[in-house]
């Protein structure tokens, strides 16, 4: 950064900090639009709303502000996860994986996900989008309409294909720089298993059977570049857009079954702010769910149990809950190599089956060991690798409860993780594959040996398979689109039976998007937006 441009960064920063302190100071009675979540989804459409002058959009956000270093440098992801940045969600115990009771980590705080996750930008494949347009019945969704808009929102560093990537829009996307020796290894080896690399892990690759490729990245200059600095951070100085931190959303306002404004919790007091003409939820799988049963959509025997009268009976409301599952295979380095980046730099997708015609498997390469709480007994490498590899298309589902009609109490999450036996056969081909390239001619020079799991019998890998299940974060669908009794949203994400409520972020997939979310989020976001401004001529 020239001097210049450093001056002018501290002259908005300053400017900035000033409105919002301002706009903050005592919140209206109403804005035209209210966007609860400043994750990857709801910083998009606040964005989106903010550019028109006309309009007043309040951003509202449960926790803090991005700008620490443990957000901003890149390396310094792992060090979010159980902190004051993460809800510290935890699933109940699972029979399924010996008991374990998984902690399921989402972001809390400006840029959400955006600000805590490893940072990768993979955009879902051709038949995720195509499932959305037909499980909506809305052309919208589909992925050649998707395409356009990646093409209008991304600012690509990386070789140019302007078939498929954009290089004028607010995402800062570039393949990881000047990535570690294993990252190229893992290419190579995927090669000699007769797995394609690209250029990048977008475009081509996800169009066909998967491949292998160094990652896409939302980080600039060597700092993080999260959904909300590539969206919001501009437009902090303006006078139409608040943006609220430390705020917590109760529930819905209503007038009839017409959302009129939220209940916030904000410095200990409770108080109403009204919406002239929406509200968007766009808090998360877990969140978003949680405020409307509190608000008395949902299924009306779970509404009934805790004692919530029901407004609006959706059934899905909290069911279909999906998440990528991992299982980490470790390799001990034969000398130490420090993790680049942010620790993962190549990616791989693809089939647990040869007949398959999209990948159902996700790869992430990560520069340190990764092991469970139950896999580190069996003794982890000081320096070494993982395969973080999982499911990318689970088949089993899971359900959000509430535990009681205080809105304080937290959710009961049933993650219900490797409860369908299909995913079991995925990961044993997964964890097989796993072996296979980590075990190649390609890494050689570069490990001592596979620390494990190591060649087990079948059902000695199933228990490995049990004991070293995480989670990718990628909690999604717990409100999903389409035109099914299950279904929560319509194409345009307007809550059925509701007016004046939308929702935009990972709970409206139909299914899980082939790989990791951030993304997808983002295009839900400005599906959302779109929808927005054409309903109300903005």
């Amino acid at each position: 950064m020239t001097h210049a441009n450093h001056d002018d960064a501290q002259d908005f920063q300053r400017r900035a900090a000033e409105n919002q302190a301002r706009l903050t100071a005592e919140l209206k009675p109403a804005y035209d639009f209210i966007v609860c979540g400043a994750g990857a989804s709801g910083s998009v459409v606040a964005r989106r709303l903010a550019e028109n002058e006309a309009v007043q959009v309040l951003l509202i956000e449960a926790g803090g502000s991005d700008e620490a270093e443990a957000v901003l440098d890149p390396a310094l992801w792992p060090t979010n996860l159980g902190g004051e940045r993460d809800w510290r969600f935890t699933a109940e115990p699972n029979p399924h994986l010996n008991g374990r009771a998984l902690p399921m980590s989402m972001g809390k705080g400006l840029g959400g996900g955006s600000s805590i996750n490893v940072m990768v930008w993979a955009r879902g494949h051709r038949s995720d989008w195509d499932h959305f347009a037909e499980e909506a019945g809305d052309e919208r969704w589909n992925y050649q309409n998707v395409l356009d808009i990646y093409r209008r929102i991304e600012n690509w560093q990386g070789a140019p294909d302007p078939l498929r990537r954009g290089s004028n829009g607010p995402v800062w996307v570039q393949p990881a720089a000047d990535p570690s020796p294993v990252a190229h290894a893992l290419l190579d080896a995927a090669n000699a298993l007769g797995i394609p690399s690209y250029d990048s892990p977008n475009g081509r690759m996800m169009e066909g059977e998967g491949g292998v490729a160094i990652s896409d990245m939302l980080v600039r200059d060597g700092r993080r570049h999260s959904l909300f600095r590539a969206y919001v951070h501009p437009y902090l100085d303006r006078p139409n857009l608040t943006v609220v931190t430390g705020t917590t959303v109760e529930r819905i306002a209503f007038e009839g079954n017409r959302a009129v404004g939220v209940d916030i919790v904000r410095g200990g007091q409770r108080q109403r702010i009204g919406a002239v003409h929406e509200v968007v939820l766009s808090m998360g799988a877990m969140q978003t769910p949680k405020v409307l049963m509190h608000s008395g959509i949902g299924d009306e025997a779970e509404l009934r149990r805790v004692g919530i009268p029901v407004r609006q009976h959706l059934p899905g409301v909290g069911a279909n809950l999906q998440d990528h599952v991992s299982f980490g295979c470790i390799w001990e380095y034969a000398a130490p190599i420090a993790p680049r980046n942010s620790g993962s730099e190549a990616t791989l997708y693809w089939k647990s089956r040869p007949e398959l015609t999209a990948p159902d498997l996700l790869f992430c390469q990560v520069e340190f060991p990764v092991p469970s709480e139950r896999t580190a007994a069996r003794g982890v490498p000081e320096h070494g690798w993982t395969m973080f590899a999982g499911l990318a298309r689970p088949h089993s589902r899971g359900r959000l409860r509430l535990r009681s009609a205080d809105a304080a109490v937290p959710l009961q999450i049933d993650a219900n993780m490797m409860s369908d036996p299909a995913d079991m056969e995925a990961a044993l081909a997964c964890v097989e594959l796993c072996r296979d390239l980590g075990n190649a001619q390609a890494f050689r020079t570069l490990v001592r040996g596979e620390a494990m799991p190591g060649k087990l019998s079948r059902e000695a890998l199933k228990e490995y398979v049990r004991d070293a299940a995480v989670t990718y974060w990628h909690q999604t669908c717990t409100a999903k689109m389409g035109r099914d009794s299950m279904s929560v949203v319509d194409g345009a994400l307007r809550v059925y039976g509701i007016e004046g409520l939308r929702i935009a972020d990972s709970s409206i997939m139909p299914r899980v998007a082939t790989g990791n979310t951030q993304a997808p989020c983002a295009i839900i976001g400005e599906q959302a937006a779109a929808s927005l401004r054409a309903a109300h001529q903005l």
